[in-house]
């Protein structure tokens, strides 16, 4: 099992995802540049460890030992100085990156260190920056097309973002993740923020042709709701045909979504028609009634998918 994207989307797909396999890899995003880990990309020129670390909490055990770990490296620093708002985990990661020399090696150490449910790789050992076309980013220019620099900036955009590429152009992947993907049952991507964190992975060439080629299964989660400003008066439908843009060639098996975020169920299906997936609605939001999804429901959904449509390996 493969999931790709970052941030708190795939944060929430490896915690549900984590319930019911043990054989689990994440692929993340390295195009953050806010907070502590662009302050860290900035002064070392590492990779943004920010949300590699999400991921490593989210895979963390529900014993003491794993809740303990994940809130030390969600733990974030107040201070006056250069420390305040660094999280524990993004000195942890960038420290062992410096130490061993190797990205991969030192997230499997630090995994190993957490009682880690699964595996969490970068998708690129480059830094990457994600750049935009905004149309109406000006309000005063409202059919203007802009450029938009900066993952953060980005996931904030007003106007429409009408696509996204990477800086450098065409950067490689990691091994790792390429042989994960070709390796996979099923391949997970979503949920998360559409521009900054889903679609980048379809950006880096190895990735995206692993992601055409690999015989894995493939299930896309639809957002609970749109993003402000990245996706702000998105449909379901539309997020669909935003990822079908940017990788013409990807097919999808099914598109699992909330049957409460879902106004236009026909539309929706259609959608998912021209990517080759069928429509699987479930409920997987929290319940007390912000747009985040619930584990154990998102577990639930992901299982019954994976009985339905082929099943994964065993946990173990």
């Amino acid at each position: 099992m493969v999931a790709l994207g970052g941030g708190m989307g795939l944060s929430a797909s490896l915690a549900a995802l984590r319930r019911i396999t043990g054989d689990l890899t994440a692929v993340v995003t390295v195009a953050d540049d806010g907070g502590s880990s662009g302050r860290l990309r900035d002064e070392l020129g590492v990779l943004p460890p920010g949300d590699l670390r999400k991921a490593l909490a989210a895979l963390c055990g529900d014993d003491e030992w794993g809740q303990t770990w994940a809130r030390v490296i969600q733990h974030r620093f107040t201070s006056q100085g250069d420390l305040h708002d660094h999280a524990v985990g993004n000195l942890l990661i960038v420290a062992l990156w410096e130490q061993l020399g190797d990205h991969v090696q030192a997230l499997d150490l630090v995994g190993k260190l957490l009682g880690a449910h699964g595996r969490v790789l970068p998708m690129s050992a480059v830094p990457l920056e994600l750049q935009a076309l905004v149309k109406g980013h000006d309000p005063r220019r409202p059919e203007e097309i802009d450029v938009v620099r900066g993952q953060a900036t980005v996931a904030l955009t007003p106007g429409e973002v009408q696509s996204v590429h990477l800086v450098p152009n065409d950067p490689p992947a990691v091994p790792e993740a390429v042989e994960a993907v070709l390796d996979a049952d099923w391949v997970v991507l979503g949920p998360g923020s559409w521009f900054s964190s889903v679609i980048p992975h379809l950006l880096v060439p190895e990735l995206r042709d692993a992601l055409t080629e690999t015989k894995a299964r493939r299930v896309l989660s639809l957002n609970l709701a749109p993003q402000p400003g990245e996706t702000e008066g998105f449909s379901p439908q539309r997020h669909l045909e935003v990822l079908g843009r940017h990788a013409p060639k990807l097919a999808l098996d099914v598109v699992l979504a909330d049957e409460a975020a879902v106004p236009d169920r026909e539309g929706l299906s259609e959608a998912a028609e021209r990517l080759g997936a069928a429509v699987e609605l479930a409920p997987v939001a929290r319940r007390d009634g912000t747009p985040r999804h619930d584990p154990e429901l998102l577990a639930a959904a992901y299982d019954r998918i994976f009985r339905m449509h082929g099943r994964i390996g065993p946990w173990r």
